[in-house]
């Protein structure tokens, strides 16, 4: 324990160490209570609005007095309700493909899919950025890993080519990323995946609900979801919930459902959960308003950023950065924001590079209008007086 202690010391120094925050209370508006002072929730992935939802907690306690609390087993031995059944069967018509398997949490989804689909003898190509539970996957798996820089496809077709005689080929990438906000070259890497013969995985878990006619994700809006090979996503972002999912042919699900470690033992997905992400699927496709003033908010708040001189490394979406740098600039950035009624999570490393620090701004559709006027304003003035922006 003293050991543990010098390492989380050292942490402190260069202002990296992570401490829980309480939050006492959840308010509609996108806002929460700490310690006494309401905040504008800036760091919140419930990016339509729907945790809140009274529809979706109906939908939840329902299910919870038809099934019960828990599933009481692992989904192949007798935790596969016909609950989950349904709830598969919608989630793959949302994704337009045959068929789609819920995991417990999205982490679990990438890290059993990688796992189970490639092994020695294979090859992943994997974008820097991706998200940390798919290089979790990758490390399980045993594959080879050929990691190119951020969107760069001239890197990624030259890894291709030096492939070899690699058993299976696995492209993987986030379509929004979570760290800058930005979008994958969808495109691009279809057509790449197609050229050199390898798979394409795709995780969604910032897109679902957002992007698409009807929230399928990235693949959807730019009418790729035949192209892409296995769609990966979560509920527990943009749907208000819980859990993980992945879709595609039936025979990629019926071969997770027999060698994906993080399905097969765990227990299955607890029914009140199935019951809210049943209920967020539906107003999903049947609420579209949401989506756009959503994306009608967050191209405001980019561009009122970047009016002020500031940073947001490209972002295309709901998720926008401001690159600060130093570590302990930009935890003081995000306090006083908070100073001020708002909260933004401070990204320091290793989820970013050394010197890449900065606070991340996460916007929903909960947020009133003019709750974001003033944030942004608020947000530009504190750069301003740090020293950042122009």
């Amino acid at each position: 324990m003293d050991e543990l202690a010098k390492e989380l010391a050292a942490l402190e120094a260069r202002s990296l160490r992570r401490r829980l925050k309480v939050v006492d209370e959840v308010l509609p508006g996108g806002k929460v209570r700490v310690a006494g002072q309401v905040l504008l929730n800036l760091s919140s992935n419930d990016y339509l609005g729907l945790a809140l939802d009274p529809r979706i907690i109906e939908a939840a306690q329902a299910a919870a007095a038809r099934w019960g609390a828990g599933a009481g087993a692992s989904r192949l031995v007798v935790g596969h309700l016909a609950l989950h059944e349904a709830v598969e069967a919608k989630l793959a018509e949302f994704k337009g493909t045959e068929a789609a398997v819920i995991f417990p949490t999205g982490y679990m989804a990438n890290l059993g899919t990688i796992s189970a689909l490639v092994g020695p003898g294979d090859v992943i190509f994997s974008d820097r950025l991706n998200h940390a539970s798919i290089y979790d996957g990758i490390k399980l798996s045993g594959a080879a890993l050929q990691r190119f820089p951020h969107r760069d496809l001239n890197r990624l077709e030259q890894l291709l080519r030096e492939a070899g005689a690699a058993r299976r080929r696995l492209i993987v990438t986030d379509s929004v990323f979570s760290v800058d906000g930005d979008l994958a070259p969808l495109q691009d890497l279809v057509a790449l995946k197609a050229r050199y013969g390898a798979w394409l995985m795709v995780d969604e878990a910032h897109a679902t609900g957002v992007l698409g006619a009807k929230g399928g994700g990235l693949a959807e809006a730019l009418g790729l979801t035949r192209e892409v090979d296995i769609h990966m996503g979560t509920f527990s972002k943009a749907l208000g919930s819980q859990g993980g999912f992945v879709a595609g042919d039936r025979r990629l699900v019926d071969y997770l459902h027999n060698r994906a470690r993080s399905f097969i033992y765990s227990t299955a997905l607890a029914p009140p959960v199935l019951g809210a992400i049943d209920q967020a699927l539906e107003i999903v496709v049947q609420e579209p308003e949401r989506r756009l003033v959503l994306g009608r908010e967050s191209q405001e708040f980019r561009r009122s950023l970047l009016a002020a001189g500031l940073d947001i490394l490209g972002s295309q979406t709901q998720i926008v950065p401001v690159l600060v740098g130093e570590n302990d600039r930009t935890l003081k950035f995000a306090a006083r924001l908070m100073d001020q009624g708002l909260t933004a999570v401070a990204l320091r490393p290793p989820t970013v590079p050394p010197g890449r620090a900065r606070v991340r701004f996460s916007l929903s559709a909960a947020h009133a209008q003019a709750d974001l006027s003033r944030a942004r304003e608020v947000i530009v003035a504190t750069a301003r007086a740090m020293g950042l922006g122009s």
